[in-house]
């Protein structure tokens, strides 16, 4: 049995927009379908969705499911920090290909800050998380992956997430369970959670499919259990 990692974390898409400008960004092409905001490469701040993060049930939050860190703007960011510190109830997670643009410096026990790498040339992203993000928890997606990233530096980070291609485009960029398997290897040796996005079940197959959060995740979750009774 497999988990869907949307029913772990859920979207909070408090910014909606990126400049990097990925040729298979699915955020793109939804905001286009539903006409979210006029120009995606110009992101958009909700502020009226803050008021998401008041809620008493623990919930994990991804913050930038249809933006990249490295395009908000400094007051934008501010102010969602100054709510993530007096919502300690709830984890939040931030992703960004861009760490080389980030300068961040925070304490809050709540945030994850994270780097999308998707080929061996962009090992050199979570170099950069570490050195231009001084926080409490680190965390890489490798998603999708288009080439075997080889050995990777995990000193520091808290927990991966491996996925592959999903889409039309699904057809011509498979991920090679082999690097699945490299990637995992090397993030136990050091105990760090992994966790294999479901997309990965075509590829991995169902027996087997490792699917481990970091434990601040896990006791969000148990709470969820316990307010439900």
């Amino acid at each position: 049995m497999h988990i869907c990692i949307k029913d772990q974390i859920q979207n909070m898409n408090l910014v909606i927009g990126c400049t990097v400008g990925c040729p298979y960004c699915y955020a793109r092409n939804n905001v286009r379908r539903y006409h979210m905001i006029e120009d995606f490469s110009k992101p958009a701040f909700f502020p009226n969705k803050l008021r998401l993060m008041e809620k008493e049930r623990p919930q994990n939050f991804l913050l930038t499911g249809m933006s990249d860190l490295a395009g908000w703007k400094l007051e934008w960011r501010d102010q969602v920090f100054a709510k993530m510190a007096v919502n300690p109830q709830h984890q939040f997670l931030f992703l960004s290909k861009r760490p080389d643009l980030l300068d961040i410096n925070t304490a809050l026990d709540n945030a994850w800050f994270g780097v999308t790498v998707t080929r061996r040339l962009e090992l050199w992203r979570i170099d950069a998380l570490r050195q231009n993000v001084r926080a409490r928890h680190y965390h890489v997606t490798f998603e999708p992956l288009f080439d075997d990233p080889g050995t990777v530096d995990f000193r520091g980070i808290d927990w991966i997430v491996i996925g592959t291609m999903t889409g039309p485009q699904s057809r011509k960029v498979r991920t090679d369970p082999a690097w699945v398997i490299s990637l995992t290897e090397q993030a136990r040796a050091l105990n760090i959670p992994v966790f294999w996005k479901e997309d990965l079940v075509p590829i991995m197959g169902k027996e087997g499919m490792v699917q481990e959060l970091p434990e601040a995740y896990n006791k969000v979750l148990e709470a969820q259990r316990q307010w439900q009774k």
